[in-house]
C-alpha cells in the first residue's frame, strides 16, 4: 500500500501549482513489493536507480526507523525523482489509516509540511482551511497565518479537545493581537524540531555514506544489485532508528531551549508535540 504525499498531493488538493519531485508513503511491510515495481519501471530509455550515497535502502527495517529512500530516472532533459517514506514525519497517526484514493489525507500532508523550510507553511495553512470547510476540526491545528485564524475564529467553532492540543488558538478566539507573535514562536519551535531531526539523521548516516562506493552508485547497475549492496552496507554501518536512540526528551529540550530565548511566557502556548513523534519512537 502506498500514497502520494507532499508536493504532488498539494497539487491534487489545489494548494500548489507544480512540483519537481514525487514523495511517496509506503507501508513498511510492502517495501519489497515497491522495490520490484521500481525495478520494472522505466522513464523513456532510463531505468530506476538509487540516488546518491545519502539514501537508505528501501527496506522495512530502515523505513520503520524514519529513513527515506531516494530514487531517480535519468533522461535527456534531467531526471525524475522519487522519495519514499515509511513513516510520515511528524504524523500523529499511521498514515495508512486515512488516505484519499491514491493520495495521503490532507491531515498527513499538512503535518509533513511543518518543516524548517519557510515555503512549506502556506501549504499547511491552505490544507487546514480546506479541512475546516469539510467539517474536519483538525484543520485548526494546521493554520499558521494570524489573519486566517482570526477570520476562522469568527466563523467556526473549535472543539475543546483541539484547543487543548494547541493552546495558542485561544488567542484567536479572544481577538488577542499577541496571536501574531505566538505563531512566530510556534513556527520557530517546529523549525527547530525539524532541524534537530535532520541533524540526528545526517550524523547517523556518515559511516554508511562512506561505505557506499562508486560501484554502488553506478546508474547502469541493476537496481536489485544496487539494493543488495546497500543493504549490506546498511547492516554494518546504518543505525535503524537514530532518533529513538537520541531520545525524544533530549530533542524536545533542545528545541525548547531555542524557543526560550524568545521569551519564557510563550512556552505555555506551544503544542504538546509528543504525539507527532510517537509512532516513530514506539516502532519496534
Amino acid at each position: 500500500m502506498c500514497a502520494i504525499t507532499s508536493g504532488m498531493a498539494c497539487v491534487q488538493y489545489r494548494v500548489a501549482q507544480s512540483t519537481k519531485d514525487c514523495d511517496l508513503l509506503c507501508l513498511k511491510r510492502d517495501a519489497r513489493s515497491l522495490l520490484e515495481v521500481l525495478q520494472a519501471s522505466s522513464f523513456g530509455d532510463s531505468k530506476c536507480s538509487y540516488r546518491g550515497n545519502l539514501t537508505a535502502p528501501l527496506d522495512e527495517r530502515w523505513l520503520a526507523g524514519g529513513w527515506t529512500s531516494h530514487f531517480r530516472w535519468r533522461h535527456a532533459e534531467g531526471e525524475a525523482r522519487l522519495d519514499v517514506f515509511g513513516i510520515a514525519p511528524r504524523g500523529t497517526i499511521p498514515w495508512e489509516r486515512e488516505t484519499n484514493g491514491l493520495y495521503a489525507h490532507r491531515h498527513t500532508v499538512a503535518e509533513m509540511k511543518r518543516t524548517k523550510r519557510s515555503k512549506d507553511w502556506p501549504f499547511a495553512t491552505a490544507l487546514g482551511v480546506q479541512m475546516l470547510a469539510e467539517g474536519d476540526a483538525r484543520g485548526w491545528l494546521h493554520i499558521f497565518d494570524a489573519e486566517v485564524l482570526f477570520d476562522m475564529a469568527e466563523k467556526r467553532e473549535c472543539p475543546d479537545a483541539i484547543r487543548q492540543r494547541r493552546p495558542m488558538l485561544q488567542l484567536a478566539f479572544n481577538h488577542d493581537p499577541r496571536l501574531r507573535t505566538a505563531l512566530v514562536v510556534e513556527i520557530h519551535f517546529w523549525h527547530e524540531l525539524d532541524r534537530i531531526r535532520m541533524r540526528i539523521y545526517e550524523q547517523a548516516i556518515r559511516p554508511y555514506r562512506a561505505s557506499v562506493t562508486r560501484e554502488h552508485l553506478r546508474a547502469e547497475c541493476d537496481l536489485t544489485v544496487q539494493h543488495q549492496a546497500r543493504v549490506r552496507c546498511a547492516e554494518q554501518n546504518l543505525p535503524i532508528n537514530p532518533l529513538a536512540a537520541y531520545g525524544f526528551e533530549n530533542m524536545l529540550t533542545e528545541a525548547l531551549d531555542s524557543v526560550r530565548d524568545l521569551g519564557e511566557k510563550w512556552l505555555r502556548l506551544l503544542p504538546d508535540v509528543r504525539e507527532n513523534f510517537e509512532e516513530l519512537l514506539n516502532d519496534p
